[in-house]
């Protein structure tokens, strides 16, 4: 008896794994779709806040630099107002100083004439004088003009001749160069 004991203890073992229930197979895929989609979803709302806060960012940082640009534009038209002012100020004591100049030549030449009649002839003296009433009505006409009117007769004067306008450019350029290069040394 000892031998069938042993053998129904083993089949109610087996018998009490077999009663258990087995749990029904889980569908792994269809949850992997679903943490799938779910994350999905949360980065696609992660993305239209980011799209908000830059659209938002850049939207702030246009207008602050529209304001900046309009603001520097204000400021470069002030200065280049200022820049306008300054420069004609300069012009007209540019035309003064140029007519008084050519006019004081003018006296310069004419006081000499007449020494230049006693030492080369009086026909060298003749164009001494002659010389002189040039510079001395240039003067005249240079001081009796504006700038504009000025600007003008040099514009027309290069159109007549832009050769003699390039040479004469050059040599004021190399005048300047050395006068300027001059008080460095």
């Amino acid at each position: 008896m000892a031998e069938s004991t042993g053998k129904s203890t083993k089949t109610r073992k087996t018998a009490s794994k077999a009663k258990k229930p087995e749990p029904a197979p889980v569908d792994h895929k269809a949850e992997a779709k679903a943490k799938f989609s779910k994350a999905l979803e949360e980065a696609k709302a992660g993305a239209r806040e980011l799209t908000a806060e830059g659209r938002s960012r850049a939207d702030a940082y246009r207008e602050r630099a529209v304001s900046k640009s309009g603001d520097w534009a204000d400021e470069a038209r002030a200065y280049g107002e200022q820049a306008k002012a300054k420069a004609g100020e300069l012009a007209v004591e540019g035309k003064a100083r140029a007519s008084d100049a050519l006019a004081g030549l003018g006296k310069l030449v004419s006081d000499n004439a007449e020494s230049i009649d006693d030492r080369f002839g009086e026909k060298y003296g003749d164009y001494a004088r002659s010389a002189s009433r040039k510079m001395q009505e240039t003067a005249a006409k240079i001081e009796s003009k504006d700038l504009d009117e000025i600007g003008d007769d040099a514009r027309e004067f290069v159109r007549k001749s832009p050769g003699l306008a390039v040479g004469l450019a050059a040599v004021a350029g190399f005048m300047l160069a050395r006068l300027f290069s001059g008080s460095r040394n």
